[in-house]
């Protein structure tokens, strides 16, 4: 679950962390009225779940109340459209005013999980202001990484060394505490990721957090109903917010062949085999371990909304539920969900024979594979644009020849 970057200084000052002088806004009009109590120069910043809103046009400084008061109308109800979120964008609908910081120094610090040793990990540069994988790419000498040990937690000793690599020593007393916060910031909201870029050093040489970024483990949640409270459900696509509600793990993608699988890891490996055969996913969905009527009716009913869906690809392994119960399951899904598109099925594990041949016997129109290879093949077949089919015949007339 991702935070708003005004979420995330709530939590930081909650937790000692220095932040800019600032407040949320609704409307362009508030806005320009908390520009006005804070005093210029201010910045103006668009409150959406995605990196890149600088290069975007989503973070602008005013330094008069007009200039302020163009901003916020320019920037409230713009579609931003960045690396992350894709040719759609992101539609700004909050402001977060803050008072203009005087910078001597940008840095960078973050504590994420490392999970090839299964630690938290503090990654820190001197190089702030420009994305992690640029400073690692083009200064990777820059780039400070701290494993941390869970059962101690962030040491005396890793504190200095973040001093001295950072030249921090006129702010030790600072950082020190800063960064012993955050690691206990960390921890007590169950963060998979918490990031100040940049963390600045300001021309009176006090540290401040210009800009706060906070992701929090979606399995801890349900332990920490006061983070549930913020999530902004008017940032996710009212698809995926469905399926969540479900109990569906749903993303949508921009292909045009629905899946639908169960476990992640099947998900993801069943994407992969799609495109190695020439198709194109039209989405990531992953119906849980027990694959039910109920939530297989529900995928079915999700996928087929999407109006570039020319096929579904129903990928199962009969491992903790039988592969003749998950081929009940959809038949029983069927009768309440009209699905138009072809359908290929592919089931292994417990029960494979009996699931396949209740679905043969059912007077339906599926497509039964053997293996994954053969169901990518087919599915792709199905989606394939017939010109496309026509140029690979032809091409395969003068091979042969």
């Amino acid at each position: 679950m991702k935070l708003h970057e005004y979420q995330a200084k709530e939590l930081m000052s909650q937790y000692e962390v220095p932040i800019p002088e600032g407040r949320v806004a609704y409307f362009p009009y508030d806005a320009w009225m908390v520009a006005m109590e804070l005093g210029f120069p201010v910045v103006l910043k668009a409150q959406v779940l995605t990196g890149g809103r600088g290069k975007a046009g989503g973070v602008k400084i005013a330094k008069t109340a007009d200039e302020a008061r163009d901003i916020a109308q320019e920037l409230f109800g713009k579609t931003l459209v960045t690396a992350q979120t894709g040719p759609q964008g992101v539609k700004v609908r909050k402001l977060l005013v803050e008072k203009a910081s005087s910078i001597k120094r940008e840095l960078y610090f973050s504590i994420t999980i490392d999970r090839t040793i299964g630690k938290p990990v503090v990654i820190a540069s001197k190089r702030g202001g420009m994305s992690i994988e640029e400073v690692s790419e083009l200064y990777p000498e820059d780039i400070i990484k701290i494993p941390i040990d869970p059962a101690v937690g962030f040491l005396p000793y890793q504190i200095r060394r973040l001093k001295y690599d950072l030249d921090l020593v006129e702010q030790e007393k600072e950082i020190s505490r800063i960064v012993s916060n955050l690691y206990k910031l960390f921890i007590d909201k169950d963060c998979s990721l918490l990031e100040m870029n940049p963390l600045v050093v300001t021309d009176t040489n006090h540290l401040v957090a210009l800009d706060a970024k906070i992701e929090i483990d979606d399995n801890a949640i349900f332990r920490r109903k006061e983070i549930a409270k913020m999530r902004d459900l008017t940032e996710y696509d009212p698809d995926e917010l469905e399926a969540r509600f479900a109990g569906l793990n749903f993303i949508k993608l921009d292909g045009d062949i629905g899946c639908m699988v169960n476990g992640a890891g099947l998900a993801m490996a069943t994407m992969d085999v799609i495109k190695f055969a020439g198709g194109n996913p039209a989405n990531f969905l992953d119906v849980g371990g027990e694959a039910t009527p109920d939530t297989i009716a529900k995928g079915f009913e999700i996928i087929t909304r999407d109006p570039k869906v020319k096929a579904i690809f129903i990928n199962i392994f009969g491992g903790i539920v039988r592969c003749d119960k998950v081929a009940n399951g959809i038949l029983q899904a069927l009768k309440t969900v009209e699905v138009k598109v072809p359908i290929v099925v592919r089931l292994t594990g417990m029960n494979k024979e009996e699931g396949m041949e209740m679905l043969k016997n059912s007077g339906l129109a599926f497509s039964v594979a053997q293996d994954i290879k053969e169901a990518a093949h087919m599915i792709t077949q199905i989606t394939k644009p017939k010109k496309e089919e026509n140029q690979t015949t032809k091409e395969t007339n003068k091979k042969e020849k």
